[in-house]
C-alpha cells in the first residue's frame, strides 16, 4: 500500500463540534508499523464476569477430544466459536484465609488482582492493581480511553463480611492498590464516550464525552461519512457500511429500552401516553438492570465493547456482568435471587436454575465472541486480535470452592494464543493466567499478577 494512499489510524468522521472514532480499515495505518509492510492490528483486552461460580460437571468439558464435537450445556452457545477458543481447568483461585468468612467480597476483588486486601486495612480499599490496569497503563498510551469498565448493575452492594471494605463486593478493577475504578451501567453514557465533543482554546481541541447523546448530530456526523465513503476501496466501503450500520442499530435499542422505561414510569403514575384499551395489560416495566430482557442490555454493552474495539477507542476492556448477592434473572421464567440458588445443597431444582443462569451469561459473552469472528480486520476477524476472558470468582457457589476456577478464553491474540483446545489438568492459580494473558497481548511483565510464580506455556501457539 502505497503512503499517499494511507489514512490516519485516529481519522474521525466530524460535524458540529462532535467527532465519531473510525473502525480500522485498509486504508489506514497504524503509527508502530514497520516501513513498508502491512499494518497489523493491537491485540485487545477484555474481561467478563460471572459471580458464584458453575455447576462443574455441565461446564467442564468430559475431555479434549470431545471438547468441540459435544460440548457440555453450559458453553453451548459457545459452539460456532470453540474453534476459536480455549478451556483451561485447573486453575486455583487465591486461598482467602485469613478472611474466610469473606467469600463473596473476595470472589471479585481478587478476580483480576489475584491477591487478598491488606489484611491490617480491611476496612479501606487496600489490594493491588489489577491486570486490566496494568494492561491500561500500557496500551492506553495509543488509545482515547485507556481502559473501558463496563457494569450490568449499579456498583451499590452493602455488606460486611469480615469487616472488609464494601468497595470489594463490586469492583474488580484498580487503578491502583487503594483506587477502585467505578464501572458504567447506563449505556447511553457509553455510547456518548464513543462519540465526543471537540472543545478548543486557541485552536487545540480537547475530547471530553458528550452528556447527552443529540440524535441530530448522530445523523450530521453519519451523514459526512457519504464524502468518505467515494474515497475508499471497494473492501472499505463495506466495512464502513457495516460499522455504521452497527452504531445505529446500538442507537435504537437504546433507545427502545429508554423509551420502555418512561412508558412503564408513566403508566405506574397512573398517567396513559398512548391510545390503549382499558384492559390491556399495561406495559411492562423494563428495569435496568434487573428486568425483562436482561439479554438485551447485556447485549448493548456487549455491541458498545466491540464498537470501542473497532475503533481503537479502547484496547482494554472489562464488563461486570453482575455482582455477588443481588442479581435475579426474570427473563429465565424465575425471580429467585442467583446467590441463594447457589446454595442448592443438591435440590435438583435449585442446580436447574444455577444451570440455566450459567448458560444465559455464557450466552451473552458468545453473542460477543461471535460478532467479532463474523467482522473482518486485516487478514483476519476482529475476534482473531483479541483475548477475551470469561469466567468467575468462585469455583462452586454451594461449597464457596476456589480451588478450580471456571474460564473460557476466546481469541487468538494477535497469534500468541492456539484455540480450539480444552486443557483438563493445567497446574497454575488465577496470577498464573493473568499474567500469561498479559505477556500474550504483548504487554512488559516487570512481576508477576498477584500470586503467580509461572507463565502457562502450554496455552501460547
Amino acid at each position: 500500500m502505497s503512503k499517499k494512499a494511507t489514512i490516519h489510524r485516529r481519522a474521525c468522521l466530524k460535524g458540529l463540534g462532535v467527532s465519531l472514532s473510525l473502525p480500522l480499515l485498509e486504508t489506514m495505518g497504524w503509527a508502530d508499523a514497520p516501513a513498508g509492510k502491512p499494518y497489523k492490528p493491537p491485540v485487545r483486552l477484555g474481561f467478563m464476569y460471572m459471580p458464584h461460580g458453575v455447576i462443574m460437571d455441565q461446564f467442564w468439558p468430559t475431555d479434549a477430544e470431545s471438547f468441540r464435537s459435544a460440548p457440555p450445556p453450559a458453553i453451548e452457545s459457545l459452539r460456532p466459536v470453540l474453534d476459536q477458543c480455549l478451556m483451561i481447568k485447573g486453575i486455583a483461585g487465591v486461598p482467602i484465609a485469613p478472611f474466610n468468612g469473606a467469600p463473596h467480597a473476595l470472589e471479585l476483588s481478587t478476580w483480576l488482582t489475584a491477591i487478598l486486601p491488606a489484611a491490617e486495612r480491611r476496612n479501606e480499599i487496600n489490594i493491588a492493581i489489577s491486570a486490566d490496569q496494568i494492561a491500561a497503563n500500557h496500551l492506553g498510551a495509543f488509545t482515547t480511553l485507556p481502559s473501558l469498565e463496563l457494569a450490568t448493575m449499579p456498583q451499590t452492594w452493602k455488606e460486611n463480611q469480615e469487616g472488609l471494605n464494601e468497595g470489594y463486593y463490586s469492583h474488580c478493577s484498580y487503578r491502583s492498590p487503594t483506587q477502585a475504578v467505578p464501572a458504567e451501567v447506563n449505556p447511553r453514557n457509553v455510547l456518548s464516550r464513543l462519540f465526543q465533543k471537540q472543545e478548543g482554546v486557541g485552536g487545540t481541541p480537547k475530547s471530553s464525552p458528550m452528556s447527552n447523546l443529540d440524535r441530530s448530530l448522530l445523523d450530521i456526523v453519519l451523514g459526512g461519512a457519504r464524502d468518505l465513503r467515494r474515497t475508499l476501496p471497494v473492501t472499505d466501503q463495506r466495512k464502513l457500511d457495516e460499522y455504521l450500520d452497527s452504531v445505529r442499530s446500538v442507537e435504537r435499542r437504546i433507545a427502545a429500552i429508554e423509551y420502555r422505561q418512561k412508558e412503564a414510569a408513566l403508566e405506574k403514575a397512573g398517567l396513559s401516553t398512548t391510545k390503549r384499551h382499558a384492559t390491556d395489560s399495561p406495559p411492562i416495566e423494563i428495569k435496568i438492570p434487573e428486568g425483562e430482557k436482561r439479554s438485551e442490555y447485556m447485549q448493548v454493552m456487549c455491541d458498545l465493547n466491540i464498537l470501542a474495539f473497532q475503533t481503537d477507542t479502547t484496547r482494554v476492556s472489562t464488563y461486570i456482568g453482575s455482582t455477588p448477592n443481588g442479581a435475579n434473572y426474570p427473563e429465565l421464567g424465575f425471580n429467585d435471587q442467583h446467590h441463594s440458588q447457589t446454595h442448592h445443597q443438591n435440590e435438583k431444582e435449585k442446580v436447574r436454575k444455577v444451570a440455566s443462569i450459567t448458560a444465559f451469561n455464557i450466552a451473552q459473552f458468545a453473542y460477543m465472541v461471535k460478532k467479532m469472528h463474523n467482522l473482518r480486520e486485516a487478514d483476519g476477524t476482529l475476534l482473531d486480535n483479541c483475548i477475551m476472558m470469561w469466567g468467575s470468582g468462585l469455583e462452586d457457589g454451594n461449597q464457596h470452592t476456589r480451588e478450580n476456577l471456571p474460564f473460557v478464553i476466546a481469541g487468538k491474540g494477535g497469534g500468541s494464543l492456539k484455540t480450539g483446545r480444552f486443557f483438563a489438568d493445567t497446574k497454575g492459580n488465577q496470577g498464573d493466567l493473568l499474567t500469561t494473558l498479559l505477556a500474550c497481548a504483548g504487554i512488559p511483565i516487570d512481576r508477576p499478577v498477584g500470586i503467580a510464580t509461572k507463565q502457562l506455556a502450554e496455552i501460547k501457539a
